[in-house]
């Protein structure tokens, strides 16, 4: 039972337990919020547009803000009765510190904290406007498969940032390369290596605009060698993150599968086990087709375990 209004707040936020269906609809109204503030900042860019509707823009934004602004401070309230947090063994202030620097709590200040520094900050800042725009990332929140890229992110980054610096030192050596075997017929497009760092970030990239390209033969010879090596460079990060997205999923999929198993200890779910499993399945962002699935499976296996599989009879 929630007995506390921070309980049913945060069961309200997350979307679980008895206020799953509030919460869709509180989740619904918040994406609607994000796409329509990220249309009038894209359009608030158009200057005739922007003089036209000001006022219009004004009041979207201090209304949008307003209400970011209480949905942050609202879960920064009431995280500590976050399941993940709940059950941690420390202080309510630390668990408010671990979530204040999680990455979605760090998305959602920063969805409003431009609009609030520009409101401090007299003179105008138009980088501080186009900032605006990462409000696009709090849909991380609502967004299964962001969550799941997220957890990839985390779980790789290690791999990823030595998958970088390799291409950083290739990056280095090509654009040294090129700049020794360019620089004097074309001074101008390969005068220093900053200059050739342009040409070596298109081609190991395989983008390859074309604007500055080898002309002796011994620079187009070490271009087609930059370009091969490109191919695998580029796939190096792409399976990483590919890896441990598909890695993520069957994390998620094996844990419910445990405690669906877990549920089935006595031969049947009861009500109260059903509802475990659902906010269980809300957490790990399965849809119901993966959750019944799940439950049909570990039934079948359950069912053919109290059998013996040479006589038959019931073990």
């Amino acid at each position: 039972m929630l007995n506390t209004y921070r309980e049913k707040t945060a069961a309200l936020l997350e979307g679980s337990g008895h206020f799953y269906k509030a919460g869709k609809y509180l989740d619904l109204f918040l994406i609607a919020l994000i796409m329509t503030n990220v249309i009038a900042i894209v359009l608030e860019s158009v200057p005739s547009l922007a003089k036209q509707y000001q006022s219009e823009f004004l009041q979207l934004e201090l209304i949008s803000v307003a209400i970011f602004t209480c949905e942050y401070l609202l879960r920064l309230w009431s995280c500590v009765d976050k399941l993940e947090y709940k059950h941690l063994s420390c202080s309510d202030i630390k668990k408010r510190i671990k979530y204040f620097f999680s990455a979605l709590a760090i998305i959602d200040l920063l969805a409003i904290l431009p609009t609030l520094l520009m409101v401090f900050i007299t003179f105008d800042l138009r980088f501080l406007r186009v900032i605006r725009l990462l409000r696009i990332f709090k849909l991380t929140r609502y967004s299964r498969a962001m969550q799941l890229l997220l957890a990839a992110f985390k779980e790789e980054g290690s791999s990823l940032l030595a998958a970088f610096f390799i291409m950083s030192v290739v990056l280095i050596m090509a654009s040294c390369g090129i700049y020794l075997l360019e620089h004097d017929v074309q001074p101008s497009k390969f005068g220093s290596i900053p200059q050739a760092m342009w040409w070596a970030m298109a081609t190991l990239t395989t983008v390859g605009y074309g604007d500055v390209v080898p002309i002796t033969a011994a620079g187009r010879f070490f271009g087609g060698v930059i370009t091969l090596l490109s191919m695998g460079m580029v796939a190096i990060p792409t399976g990483l993150l590919a890896s441990s997205f598909a890695d993520q999923l069957r994390k998620r999929r094996d844990a419910f599968n445990e405690a669906v198993l877990h549920s089935l200890h006595d031969g049947v779910i009861d009500p109260k086990e059903k509802e475990h499993l659902e906010m269980l399945r809300i957490e790990l962002g399965l849809s119901h087709t993966e959750a019944n699935q799940a439950i049909k499976m570990m039934s079948s296996q359950r069912a053919h375990a109290l059998y013996c599989r040479h006589c038959g009879n019931k073990l």
